[in-house]
């Protein structure tokens, strides 16, 4: 790296006055970095630093570092760069937001043309003969009349929409400057060309990141960027919304007469509430990583409240003006959208979708959209298939005699126009013999297969190691309609989806005025109580920290708590970890109370998917503690002499082996079994129940696989060869043999088994986040079930409330609005005395 070095001479006095030299790294990196001392090369680099002989050395940095020095907002430089990876480049993001911008002008042209330039009077007026075209050509207006046609209140929507699409055209062009510099950034900065972008995985794009902030100094507050940094500028405000959904803040839950509870968020609602709490004019942040101050003071609490449940008012007013205009859009774009592929495929609405709602409460604090995404896709398959084991038998009926009677009267259409080929000329016949086809197909597809038998708890159970969260009172309830039903919440038919956004713009009026608007208070607690600074990053939710101290769950931990803290007693909670040779003094975990810490172990799950998607993160000591204590007790029980029954271990590698994973699993299950003594064990993991688990992961394994050919590396979780794995020192508690074949040993003896097997999976790292899911549940379970906890566990997350939840629990501090800051600073007073 070339650099131009100008030495300056000057006096001794005046030293200080032109003391003007650009600085490059090599100097700031003789500086002492904030909170540490300097080391012995950085001292001896000082000294031969020529301090009293008058000269000054000059150093002129390269172009292409000063130009990405000092990122004022680098929230949205970094959401910017994962959009720019994520969407294949800039030609593809442009090219997308223009044609998007074609099809609105398209929508509004074509359907004004419908509406006034067409006189239907005459195109019907032809009587029954299509080859009379005559007049028929004259239905279609000149512009002048077409012009004159158009109402007074249709030109104000057309006003509306030209006013929309200027708008619209000029965010494009200010993406297009945006995106531009990305492009040079990844070009120059990152040495990416856009050719090559999809060969990389986001994983490889964070590291190149990490080196390139050292030499070019993004961010001028710390030296070095962590993986978290970086997750926590992107996700900033998805990590709120995270824990907003996860303590059942958001008003989503409506009452409707006869359906009963049913969870509403859609993207007009999701977009008003991201409009009032994030980026809006009266939102509670100053700037995209700061938190006004106001919100921070305990005094300002009721002021503040007042003021934002008025803003919702007005919110929830505009909503109400331009409900109709918003409805008239979704029809229009519902329309345009679907018509074709309904016409052609109308199963597609019988085909289900993970909600927004689902997609919220199943993700992780810290997790990427395509991280997401990818868990998601992997649990569509035996997703759908739990849903389609539940059949309604009155609809079964309905749906065989339906589809008889249209399928009928369709075959007699297609036989006439076969004898008497005239009649397919006829008006509307093609159209009742698409209808009639499509109903035929509708009812077909709500008939079960009869060939089928299905195990929903196993299936329920194969949707979980893919999504990671349920409530405890799924658990042995997967065969009831009522877990049905709340599954169904998560994921929907598509058809639900459709008319819960067409009917949205009304619903979120009524939420906004009359649900939302009196949360206020509790919105200003939560932003108060749950935001921290974090040195170089600014204002971020707390949860997002994943302090397993502060907002873990002790029935979500393994390790002891000390019995002051502890509900369970010191008898019974010192044999439990003595019995896999855990110290509970080393892993003491304080308990926290039920306000603060996040529902069905959030925080828990979080560090763990964290951990395992950025291997060179180096977490704090708490949350090392916790992986570290979950490991050395999988390692126990590995090799533990006792009931495989009741080994956690072994049920959970029980449920990944229809994963997928079934060789794999067999492995480590044989090496388990022949050192505890007990053979027949090995046929439960070899020989599974009459389901098909084992086929929809064999099939799944086979998707992921071809998904990954088709769209390369970009939407991968994780590194793509991870010998880090969660488990992985599983290795010290079973056999060399045994390891070398399994999914979570060493990384290069798995690659090449993947060349000659091609059921293995090549997600590493899905498949040690799925076993870690498994058996953080199983323990979970237990614990739940040792520490007498049933009746708390049975509730649904449906029924949840905050207030209610501290109120039911006289083991904690009663404490309605607790003061994180506050406690955090008598803790540390505390330990200092």
């Amino acid at each position: 790296m070339k650099r131009e070095t100008v030495i300056t001479c000057v006096e001794p006095d005046r030293r200080a006055q032109t003391m003007t030299t650009v600085l490059d790294n090599s100097y700031q990196r003789i500086q002492p970095y904030e909170g540490q001392e300097e080391d012995a090369d950085d001292e001896d680099d000082r000294e031969e630093t020529p301090q009293e002989s008058g000269v000054i050395i000059h150093v002129v940095p390269e172009g292409n570092k000063a130009r990405w020095n000092h990122i004022e907002d680098l929230d949205s430089f970094f959401t910017r760069m994962y959009h720019y990876h994520q969407q294949h480049g800039f030609v593809c993001m442009m090219l997308q937001e223009v044609l998007e911008l074609v099809q609105f002008f398209f929508v509004v042209t074509f359907v004004t043309f419908l509406l006034h330039c067409i006189d239907y009077s005459k195109l019907y007026s032809g009587g029954g003969d299509a080859n009379d075209t005559s007049h028929k050509s004259d239905a279609i207006m000149c512009i002048g009349d077409c012009i004159k046609s158009i109402s007074s209140f249709y030109w104000g929507l057309l006003v509306v929409a030209a006013i929309f699409f200027t708008l619209q055209f000029l965010k494009v062009l200010y993406h297009l400057t945006q995106f531009w510099e990305i492009k040079m950034f990844f070009n120059t900065a990152l040495k990416i060309a856009d050719s090559e972008l999809d060969n990389f995985t986001w994983h490889e794009i964070q590291k190149r990141v990490i080196e390139v902030q050292k030499e070019q100094e993004m961010c001028i507050h710390k030296r070095e960027l962590t993986e978290l940094d970086i997750y926590h500028r992107i996700l900033r405000h998805k990590n709120y919304m995270v824990a907003m959904i996860n303590k059942s803040l958001l008003p989503v839950r409506l009452k409707v007469p006869i359906i009963g509870e049913v969870i509403f968020l859609t993207r007009g609602l999701k977009y008003n509430i991201e409009l009032l709490l994030f980026w809006g004019p009266w939102s509670p942040f100053e700037n995209n990583w700061h938190l006004k101050e106001d919100y921070k003071k305990l005094n300002k609490r009721q002021e503040l409240a007042r003021l934002l449940s008025k803003h919702i008012l007005w919110i929830g007013i505009a909503n109400f003006v331009l409900c109709f205009l918003i409805l008239l859009w979704q029809v229009l774009y519902t329309f345009f959208n679907y018509a074709e592929t309904i016409k052609r495929e109308p199963s597609v609405l019988a085909m289900r979708t993970w909600s927004l709602y689902g997609r919220l409460y199943l993700r992780h604090f810290n997790e990427l959209d395509h991280e997401l995404n990818a868990r998601l896709s992997r649990a569509y398959r035996p997703a759908s298939k739990y849903m389609s084991s539940f059949t309604s038998p009155i609809m079964t009926v309905l749906a065989k005699h339906t589809a008889f009677i249209a399928g009928s009267v369709l075959a007699v259409l297609l036989v006439i126009t076969v004898i008497y080929e005239p009649i397919f000329s006829m008006e509307r016949v093609v159209a009742y013999m698409t209808m009639l086809g499509a109903v035929a197909a509708a009812a077909k597809a709500i008939v079960p297969d009869e060939n089928l038998v299905w195990c929903p708890e196993t299936l329920l159970t194969a949707v979980l190691a893919h999504t990671h969260y349920r409530p405890d009172s799924w658990r042995g309830t997967a065969h009831t309609h009522t877990t049905r039903a709340q599954v169904a919440q998560l994921f929907q038919y598509r058809a639900v989806h459709l008319l819960e956004e067409l009917v949205s713009p009304f619903v979120t009026t009524y939420i906004l005025c009359f649900r939302m608007r009196h949360q206020a208070l509790e919105i200003v607690d939560f932003f108060r109580n749950f935001t921290i600074e974090v040195a170089g990053v600014g204002d971020v939710c707390s949860f997002a920290q994943m302090d397993v101290r502060r907002h873990g769950n002790p029935m979500w931990q393994t390790v002891a708590h000390s019995p002051t803290v502890s509900p369970m007693p010191e008898d019974q909670s010192v044999g439990y970890d003595n019995q896999y040779g855990i110290d509970s003094d080393k892993y003491h975990v304080p308990m926290s109370n039920h306000y603060t810490q996040a529902e069905d172990g959030k925080t828990e799950l979080s560090l763990i998917h964290f951990t395992l998607t950025n291997p060179e993160w180096k977490p704090p000591s708490h949350a090392e503690n916790f992986v570290t204590a979950l490991r050395e007790r999988a390692k126990k029980e590995v090799t533990a002499d006792s009931n495989p029954y009741d080994n956690p271990l072994i049920a959970s590698l029980n449920s990944l082996s229809g994963l997928g994973y079934r060789d794999h699993v067999s492995n480590i299950i044989r090496s388990t079994i022949n050192q505890v003594s007990v053979p027949s064990m090995s046929n439960i993991f070899i020989n599974q129940p009459g389901t098909s688990t084992t086929s929809v992961g064999i099939d799944q394994s086979l998707a992921t696989k071809s998904t990954v050919l088709r769209r390369g590396v970009s939407r991968t979780e994780g590194p793509l060869h991870n010998d880090r794995g969660f488990l992985y020192d599983l290795q010290q508690g079973i056999s060399n043999q045994s390891l070398g074949a399994s999914v979570f040993g060493s990384g290069h003896s798995y690659i090449m088994e993947t060349h000659t097997d091609p059921y293995i999976p090549t997600e590493l790292t899905a498949a040690d986040m799925s076993l870690s899911t498994l058996y953080l549940h199983e323990l979970h379970h237990r614990q739940v079930r040792r520490r007498g906890y049933q009746e708390m566990a049975t509730r649904s997350i449906w029924q949840r409330s905050p207030v209610q939840e501290l109120a039911t629990l006289p083991e904690v501090r009663q404490e309605r609005i607790p003061l994180l800051l506050h406690q955090d600073s008598s803790l540390r007073k505390n330990r200092e005395s």
